[in-house]
């Protein structure tokens, strides 16, 4: 039944969902619309928010560039293809390819949502492997990954929250940082991602067709080019001049780089030790490059694994300022309050967390980042909280606040999996060289989209922080 299901989505959206950089234009005609009818607003006063906003991300984005490059970087390293070969040699049937690739992955996706990457390189080298294998509802698994990613050490919104002198504490909203503990440390947290991580693959199993249906990876590869990658190692090797030099010495020096790293290692060590379980997106990056370099060992390694990481950014470059400039739109007209005001208006203490859950799922179909998000809704979300929870004592009131916050953390992942923008961050692995597209695996998250929003709708309703 659930292979009819997801096979009847499947081909419901080829036909219906556009490209995705398509996708952000008709959006900002949406939200430019329902500015005019729900604010009020004038065209011009519209394009003027849409600017304000388009450039107003860009320190944010770099931060999820470095995320998905640093985390790409570590994906190509060999140890970890050291890993994936060791896998593939142990997953011989496409029922494991589809269990195993959506189980890892989501535990890739707790650690960040930048190693998606690492995830796709797995499902591309077991569709290879593995005969029998549906290409698409393994590319579809992949993208199912990114339902734990908010719950995880990579989520911006729980992160931002404890980032000092984040947008938050600056506009008075907050008067101090949401330690991790409440967020990601959370009983609620722990067993939504539990949840997830348990029923995904049992679903992506469930979805599969039948023997003899399933279009395989080669069925969808385009030309018959067998030439082997050069691996990071040979590409670096390659750039060496003939006769022995200085710089090459340099570039290739294995005590430059454990140096370098263990100084960021240092620091790392000391930043844990001093402050504890305190993450942020600065962290995370800082943790990705010093364990990426002392996996290629050399600067030059490192130096060619990130210009390969960074081809996989040139639509998350193109894109996010549209994002960006539908988050002005958002902001600037008041378009944004208004939704999670009149959404947030009849709720109560007790159904407060799942009315901010659904904001979020709408508004990330506008903008699907979750710092972005949160900076559309954020202040709305805590406000509402903090006024709701007015006769809290102040520990009780700061654990609604984060668990409301996580709840726009599962919404905004909730709803990625029928917005197309995220798949740009791993789209460039697993379509390589075939014929895929994002609207031929948005059908089967569909289907995840539908079964996550139980888990994420229990857990935020009636577990405790």
């Amino acid at each position: 039944m659930l292979a009819n299901l997801g096979r009847l989505f499947a081909d419901s959206f080829r036909r219906w969902l556009p490209d995705s950089f398509i996708f952000a234009i008709l959006l900002t005609f949406i939200a430019a619309l329902l500015a005019i009818a729900v604010k009020g607003s004038t065209p011009f006063g519209i394009i003027d928010a849409w600017y304000k906003g388009f450039w107003s991300l860009l320190q944010f984005a770099m931060q999820m560039v470095l995320i998905l490059v640093t985390g790409y970087a570590i994906a190509i390293s060999p140890p970890a293809s050291r890993f994936i070969d060791w896998l593939a040699t142990k997953v011989r049937t496409p029922v494991m390819v589809y269990g195993v690739v959506t189980f890892v992955g989501l535990i890739f996706s707790l650690v960040s949502w930048g190693w998606i990457v690492l995830t796709a390189v797995l499902a591309r080298e077991l569709a290879t492997r593995v005969r029998g294998v549906d290409y698409r509802l393994l590319a579809a698994a992949v993208y199912v990954t990114n339902l734990s990613w908010h719950g995880g050490l990579s989520g911006s919104i729980p992160l931002l929250l404890n980032t000092p002198e984040n947008f938050l504490i600056k506009a008075g909203t907050l008067s101090s940082t949401i330690p991790s503990a409440l967020t990601l440390g959370s009983a609620m947290n722990i067993v939504c991602n539990l949840g997830l991580v348990l029923t995904l693959p049992l679903l992506m199993i469930w979805m599969r067709p039948a023997p003899g249906k399933a279009v395989e990876f080669n069925d969808l590869r385009e030309g018959t080019s067998t030439q082997r990658e050069l691996t990071v190692a040979e590409e670096a090797a390659s750039m060496n001049l003939p006769t022995r030099n200085f710089s090459d010495a340099v570039n290739n020096s294995f005590i430059v780089q454990i140096i370098i790293s263990l100084m960021a290692v240092w620091y790392l060590v000391w930043h844990f030790y001093t402050r504890g379980f305190d993450i942020n997106l600065n962290i995370m990056n800082f943790l990705f490059i010093a364990i990426g370099m002392l996996a290629h060992k050399t600067p030059l390694r490192y130096v060619v694994a990130l210009k390969r990481a960074s081809s996989n950014v040139s639509g998350i470059i193109l894109q996010f300022p549209f994002y960006a400039g539908i988050m002005g739109i958002m902001i600037y007209t008041g378009l944004g309050s208004a939704i999670a005001g009149w959404i947030a208006s009849s709720a109560t203490v007790a159904t407060y967390p799942f009315v901010a859950f659904i904001t979020a799922g709408v508004v990330n179909l506008f903008v699907p980042s979750g710092g972005g998000e949160w900076a559309v809704v954020g202040s709305t979300i805590v406000e509402a909280a903090k006024n709701l929870g007015a006769a809290m004592p102040p520990d009780e009131l700061t654990s609604f606040i984060a668990r409301s916050s996580m709840a726009v953390a599962y919404g905004d992942a909730w709803t990625n999996m029928i917005q197309p923008f995220w798949t740009l961050a791993f789209f460039p692995i697993v379509a390589a060289g075939v014929r895929l597209q994002a609207r031929d695996i948005m059908g089967y998250t569909f289907v995840a989209m539908l079964w996550s929003f139980f888990i994420y709708a229990i857990t935020v309703t009636w577990l405790p922080v």
